[in-house]
């Protein structure tokens, strides 16, 4: 697929190309919904989704739907799980696009990274020149969450200001526990990241208080005014997709004045990676698409900056008390983010868990249960006591939870 890209420059000129970036939990997905909202019926659109695990979770959901609308709506969806695309080597982004522009062909194209992506070396990759006159790079919009800002873990974590520091526009949501002088002070902390970014306020944060109160949810004033905020927000976004990015366009005259520093690829991370061995003796295969090294149950672990990594692929008949799953997944140490397909005491359910909304609903049967999550890890002085107590196996150097121990209650778990 790659060398049919190379041989034949000429098949994708100048695609309009939008990067929607944000840290883990900012709220990315709802802003590409809104943007996906907005797609003409007679254009085609393509969007890129890079998982944070290995698993594949969003990917088997799209695969396995039998009323897809976002493909009824004419957009086309290809996933790349497996870690970040920025953080491993260049070519599972550059396949990726070149097969979504290749099959469908579309008129446009978003791009959603994890939000363990580091910005800037995916603004890297896209500003490499095979993809200059590919694709038409427009603003790079990051999503912040106002609830995050607020904690000073996630103001003072060099990923979340990353973010901030490599964007063109800064979508704030979840704003509406700010006073006027903390919002502020939170565009006094963005503009010395990032003097040149453009600030949008999401109509969400706007409404919200005015329609908590039920006596004032008909009034017809409150309503137009709604709208308009509504319209005028959503109409400040869609632009957002037609302007060109200022970053990305520096970085494009750096990659042309110095091509060999532009084409130099990140290091693979595969060294770094702990992947554990199956959960239990061998078991028959139950799952055509597993690959021979993920025979189920598997279960892999890995740490990305901060964090640790880990998911679960069980065998469909593997059914999961639904209550007791969920209160172990909640009881994880420092989790900040779950998702999971799993076969349930209620039936099939997708789990979407972060701190900020705890979310599942049922789905059809899947071809087998998946659950991936996110812990951060403590500090240095944490990671060095939990090293001293010989109850702890630590697996390696920074992990701070035993994942033998988790295998077996997550085994305990099926009925």
């Amino acid at each position: 697929m790659m060398s049919l890209f190379v041989e034949n420059p000429i098949i994708f000129q100048n695609i309009p190309c939008t990067l929607v970036t944000g840290f883990l939990g900012a709220g990315k997905t709802t802003v590409i919904n809104q943007l996906l909202a907005s797609k003409p019926d007679d254009e085609r659109w393509a969007l890129l989704i890079n998982e944070f695990g290995r698993i594949g979770i969003d990917g088997a959901l799209l695969a396995s739907s039998q009323d897809n609308e976002l493909e009824q709506k004419n957009i086309a969806i290809r996933e790349v799980s497996g870690g970040c695309i920025c953080c491993t080597s260049q070519l599972p982004l550059q396949i990726a696009i070149s097969r979504l522009l290749s099959e469908h062909h579309p008129q446009r194209l978003l791009i959603e990274p994890t939000g363990l992506a580091h910005p800037r070396e995916l603004i890297l990759q896209l500003s490499a020149p095979h993809w200059q006159t590919a694709l038409k790079m427009n603003a790079v919009i990051t999503v912040l969450s106002g609830e995050q800002w607020q904690q000073i873990k996630y103001r003072d974590h060099d990923g979340f200001k990353a973010h901030v520091r490599d964007t063109d526009v800064l979508i704030i949501n979840r704003y509406v526990q700010l006073d006027t002088s903390e919002k502020q002070v939170l565009v006094e902390w963005i503009t010395k990241l990032n003097s040149q970014v453009k600030i949008i306020w999401a109509a969400s944060g706007l409404t919200a208080p005015e329609t908590t109160d039920s006596s004032d949810v008909h009034s017809p004033d409150k309503f137009v005014a709604n709208k308009l905020v509504a319209d005028a927000y959503s109409s400040t976004l869609n632009d957002q997709l037609n302007k060109p990015s200022s970053i990305i366009s520096n970085q494009r005259k750096v990659s042309i004045s110095n091509p060999k520093k532009s084409m130099i690829g990140l290091q693979s991370q595969a060294n770094s990676l702990a992947t554990v061995p199956s959960l239990s003796a061998s078991i028959d295969e139950t799952d055509t698409q597993a690959s021979a090294n993920s025979d189920l149950p598997y279960r892999y672990h890995e740490e990305q900056q901060d964090f640790q990594l880990a998911g679960w692929r069980l065998p469909a008949h593997y059914i999961l008390n639904a209550d007791d799953l969920q209160n172990w997944l909640l009881a994880l140490p420092n989790w900040q983010r779950i998702k999971g397909v799993v076969h349930t005491s209620d039936g099939w359910i997708q789990i979407n868990f972060n701190p900020d909304s705890l979310t599942t609903r049922t789905i059809d049967p899947q071809t087998d249960s998946r659950l991936e999550i996110i812990l951060q890890l403590d500090n240095a002085v944490d990671t060095a006591i939990a090293k001293t107590e010989s109850k702890v196996n630590i697996e390696t150097s920074s992990a701070l939870i035993n994942w033998e121990e988790c295998d077996l209650e997550l085994m305990a778990l099926v009925i």
